[in-house]
């Protein structure tokens, strides 16, 4: 199964370190590096209570914060560590270029500080689907009896998995492109690029700067660079990727798998790479009801974290066993009820165009309950592929009006409910409104192609709406 390549160890004594950001990566980095003997000073933008608050505490310990001030490189620093969120043209990363000062992100920062025979990992990233196939990954990796967690950009954080008292067989790594943006030597065991579509434009500047960071994943991969049969950007990435001697590129399809890859055949997931005489020879995995839901981009997911598993070691059964035993978080394609021959179904978490065409993809006929903010998205290309398969249409949220017209362009005869409410009650009207189209038989799928922030705190708030508005006509009969 082998084990992941671990960096020289640095001396941390009185080196000086600018951290960039309080938060949820910014502080515990900031509290590790000094607890390591660096000179932490951190800055942040922001100068309100709640920074002031976070500001005090550290500052109780030994560690100088800046607040208001997160352009200027304070005097003497030898390495920015940022929080991910920090966009590259930050005028405090252009003054640190000009003075030569390296910039490194918390994943990178937990690269270098593995111990050694530091577990490997196993890292996933794409546009969509990270965090499922993550979890998915570990539910295998678990059912093979190693010690694992989900960590990165999800569940257990990087700097506690490589710095605590637990001891891992492997990590499952989920890894956004701001994370491997800053990430410049992590190099894995085996990594995979799910799908790539547009997202995050504005803070990479392109979709081929975000593009590169996501391939970024690839670079010094041991065994296997796992890549999206359907997505061929995925396979260039791939091909551009500076790996190990040995590593194999690993596809995964909804299809019949080739040699050297996973897929489907006749309802079973089949694995054609890890076998002897992979040109004849194949692998059951799994069955495809064993995913749940088994929707198309789920049963993608599986393919994905089975193959990462299976390029690490893990026999078939656990494959099947991890994922049997797999259910995903909520807001990720949930059933939340079925009324009077209708299912509602909570998708919040399809916060872009290409998250909400797979939703759209799984089900037949819908009723789309959609819309928020865009994020500069358009939606023709997404009302093109999914118009046969729409009932009609609920639109809410402040950039509802783009969705609109793509639907009067490219499906001008199904129905559309617009509603010009944030309050809310609006979420409750919007499910009243599908319901009200919607006939036995049908699904009622909130995926809403769209940011959450101009309506609800999160996405998780927006899908508990949804599902507090479903249970409340369900069981006042209105339905």
């Amino acid at each position: 199964m082998g084990i992941g390549k671990v960096t020289e160890q640095l001396d941390w004594n009185g080196k000086k370190v600018t951290v960039a950001g309080l938060g949820v990566s910014g502080i515990p980095a900031a509290r590790v590096l000094h607890g390591l003997g660096a000179l932490v000073t951190v800055v942040n933008d922001g100068d309100d209570e709640r920074s002031r608050a976070q500001a005090a505490e550290l500052e109780a310990e030994g560690i100088t914060v800046r607040l208001g001030d997160g352009a200027t490189l304070p005097s003497g620093t030898e390495l920015i560590v940022t929080t991910p969120g920090w966009r590259p043209d930050k005028p405090l990363f252009t003054a640190a270029a000009e003075a030569g000062v390296e910039i490194w992100g918390d994943v990178e920062l937990a690269w270098r500080l593995r111990a050694p025979g530091a577990a490997p990992w196993l890292a996933v990233t794409g546009t969509n689907g990270k965090t499922t196939t993550v979890r998915m990954l570990a539910s295998i990796l678990e059912a093979a009896g190693l010690r694992t967690a989900a960590v990165g950009n999800i569940g257990v954080s990087l700097l506690d998995a490589v710095l605590g008292e637990e001891r891992y067989d492997v990590l499952a790594v989920e890894l956004s492109s701001y994370q491997l943006h800053w990430a410049p030597s992590v190099r894995v065991h085996s990594g995979a690029v799910l799908n790539l579509a547009p997202d995050h434009l504005d803070w990479h500047g392109s979709m081929e700067a975000y593009a590169a960071d996501k391939g970024r994943i690839y670079e010094g991969n041991q065994v296997a660079c796992v890549y999206n049969v359907a997505d061929k950007a995925t396979e260039d990435l791939v091909r551009e990727a500076d790996v190990e001697e040995g590593c194999r590129a690993i596809g995964f399809t909804l299809g019949t798998p080739g040699p050297s890859e996973l897929g489907v055949v006749e309802g079973i997931l089949v694995d054609r790479a890890f076998v002897e005489n992979r040109q004849k020879n194949a692998q059951e995995l799994a069955e495809v009801s064993d995913v749940q839901p088994p929707a198309p981009h789920n049963i993608a997911n599986a393919l994905a974290a089975a193959a990462l598993a299976r390029a690490f070691g893990v026999d078939a059964k656990a494959v099947r066993d991890g994922l049997k035993a797999f259910r995903p978080d909520p807001h990720r394609i949930e059933l939340v009820e079925e009324v009077q021959g209708v299912a509602y179904v909570d998708d919040s978490k399809a916060t872009n165009t290409h998250a909400a065409e797979a939703s759209l993809a799984a089900y037949d006929p819908i009723v789309w309950i959609a819309g928020g903010l865009a994020k500069g998205a358009t939606f023709d290309e997404l009302v093109q592929k999914s118009a046969k398969r729409l009932r009609g249409a609920v639109l809410i949220g402040a950039d509802r009006a783009l969705i609109r017209e793509a639907l009067a362009r490219h499906a001008p005869e199904v129905p559309v409910v617009d509603l010009d409410r944030t309050d809310t009650g609006a979420m409750s009207e919007a499910v009243r409104e599908a319901t009200r189209l919607a006939h036995a038989g049908d699904t009622v799928l909130l995926a809403p192609a769209c940011a959450s922030m101009d309506m609800f705190t999160n996405y998780n708030k927006r899908g508990e709406a949804f599902a507090d508005a479903v249970r409340a006509l369900a069981a006042t009969g209105d339905a």
